[in-house]
């Protein structure tokens, strides 16, 4: 899923701390962004970023900077879309002239599978621990980023790592699937797009990238993967109990008239109901916080439909508010009471 859906006032004012109160933190502690499916992001540290281009690819770069000016240590983990470390990108987006290159076993695959690309996140986590003094860490995943991250805590746990998870919170996260795998994978009927062209041709495009490379993401980003008894989330349960979660979705595109909620409203890549984790139940989801803007789901799909960047979830000051408030009431959060906005 390209890198490339009214907000709750009473909760977003909760969350939204002002800039600078990250300035205490200690210098174990750090922010992560974990970008998307199909995303191309470079590592970039509290002092080092890209040089021309966008200093953080166009998923990561708005956001690491209004971290950084609140007093946050940030990092972000690189991907490539493929196998291998991250290069130098043209078109949209672009980034070059990075100072540091990780090496393919800590880039996260955006296109292989989730698990996959948990492992590789996995090991960055624990390079960061291990190379840049990193004990705690406050996550911040947009879109299958979300995803990445939970199958990343899991192996973290699994394999008893010092480091400490803080908080989750994500942007446009498929928590329930995409309806564009789904229609993908045979599992929903073109039609729930209700006409809607943008919708049609983002179904399509999936499937043909779906049937390009066979596996991976793309083909797990459903409701036949992710839900169920059996199914992804399932599997999962118990990664988030002493991990607090914020999910923000994005309305910016709506049908009137009857419309299938799996589809609509939408931020043009993932419905409402999925990127607020509507039907994953307390056992794998068992604290969580909920936030609504009519925003799209990145600066890539802004610019497709002719929007200002500034409407996209990982370009919007609001959003960006509501991250910093995520960090800063990390360690009361499962003190506080649950489905705030949900």
């Amino acid at each position: 899923m390209r890198t490339c859906l009214v907000c709750c006032v009473i909760l977003l004012m909760s969350m939204v701390v002002p800039a600078g109160t990250g300035a205490a933190a200690p210098r174990g502690h750090a922010v992560v962004i974990v970008s998307g499916g199909e995303a191309v992001s470079p590592f970039t540290t509290p002092e080092q970023a890209c040089g021309s281009g966008l200093a953080a690819g166009n998923t990561d770069t708005a956001l690491r900077t209004d971290l950084l000016a609140a007093g946050y240590r940030v990092y972000t983990s690189p991907a490539m879309a493929g196998r291998g470390p991250v290069t130098d990108q043209g078109g949209f987006g672009a980034f070059g002239d990075c100072p540091i290159t990780l090496p393919e076993n800590m880039t996260v695959d955006s296109t292989a599978s989730i698990d996959l690309a948990g492992e590789h996140l996995a090991r960055f986590l624990t390079y960061l621990h291990d190379a840049h003094g990193v004990d705690v860490v406050d996550v911040v995943g947009h879109s299958m980023g979300g995803l990445y991250s939970r199958a990343a805590f899991r192996v973290l746990q699994g394999l008893g790592s010092p480091l400490r998870i803080r908080s989750l919170t994500t942007l446009g996260t498929p928590w329930q699937g995409s309806y564009l795998s789904d229609y993908a994978n045979g599992l929903s009927p073109l039609s729930d797009c209700a006409g809607d062209a943008f919708c049609e041709q983002a179904a399509t495009a999936m499937q043909a990238e779906v049937t390009r490379l066979q596996s991976g993401s793309g083909r797990e980003v459903n409701k036949g993967y992710l839900m169920g008894p059996h199914g992804w989330n399932e599997y999962q349960a118990g990664v988030l109990d002493r991990i607090p979660v914020v999910m923000i979705a994005g309305t910016r595109f709506t049908r009137p008239g009857p419309v299938s909620p799996s589809t609509w409203p939408n931020d043009g890549l993932v419905a409402r109901n999925s990127a607020l984790a509507v039907d994953v139940g307390d056992r794998v989801l068992p604290h969580r916080r909920c936030v609504e803007f009519d925003d799209a789901h990145s600066i890539f799909v802004a610019d497709a439909v002719g929007l200002p960047w500034e409407t996209a979830l990982t370009w919007d000051a609001r959003v960006f508010g509501v991250v910093r408030g995520a960090i800063e009431s990390a360690d009361s959060a499962l003190q506080s009471p649950n489905r705030q906005g949900c």
